[in-house]
């Protein structure tokens, strides 16, 4: 019984020990991968439905978990895709296996994204951009969809990212 009575006490005085401290904030990285998480739905949803970028932009921030993200990015990526869709698929275009039309649409935002870092964003390495765009293809495309953004990608990061070395 009093391994019973104990047990209850350390665990109220842990929780009560938990509360005391302020909420960690998302380090930069996680924030930084949410924005890219919520701008692939974005930009999927932008494939499929022709949403207009400030339309997409108010139905996002009516989620709470938008507080989360790194808004700036997030807006960087769905505003520069929109306003660069047209030359980001003509980047890539050539690179692939097959026509754009019979590209998943899902596939096709995280081209877009990955193209956008690659060719308008040089601040971000290669192998980040890269990277981060194969993450969002293993979370959301088909199940080898991220091996192939990789090579779509890698070919395009030898076109634009010229002295730049891979990884």
């Amino acid at each position: 019984m009093a391994q019973e009575e104990a047990a209850p006490a350390t665990s109220t005085s842990r929780s009560k020990s938990r509360s005391s401290h302020p909420p960690r904030k998302p380090s930069p990285k996680k924030r930084w991968r949410w924005a890219r998480e919520r701008a692939v739905q974005a930009l999927y949803q932008q494939i499929l439905n022709h949403t207009p970028v400030d339309l997409l932009d108010a139905q996002f921030m009516e989620d709470a978990f938008m507080l989360k993200v790194d808004l700036e990015l997030f807006r960087r990526i769905v505003r520069g895709v929109s306003a660069n869709e047209e030359s980001l698929d003509e980047a890539y275009s050539p690179l692939l296996d097959r026509p754009l039309a019979e590209i998943d649409p899902i596939e096709q935002a995280i081209l877009r994204l990955g193209a956008f870092e690659l060719i308008h964003t040089p601040e971000i390495p290669r192998a980040v951009a890269i990277n981060e765009a194969v993450e969002m293809a293993k979370l959301y495309g088909a199940t080898e969809s991220h091996k192939y953004i990789n090579g779509v990608l890698d070919k395009l990061a030898d076109r634009v990212r010229l002295n730049e070395p891979r990884r």
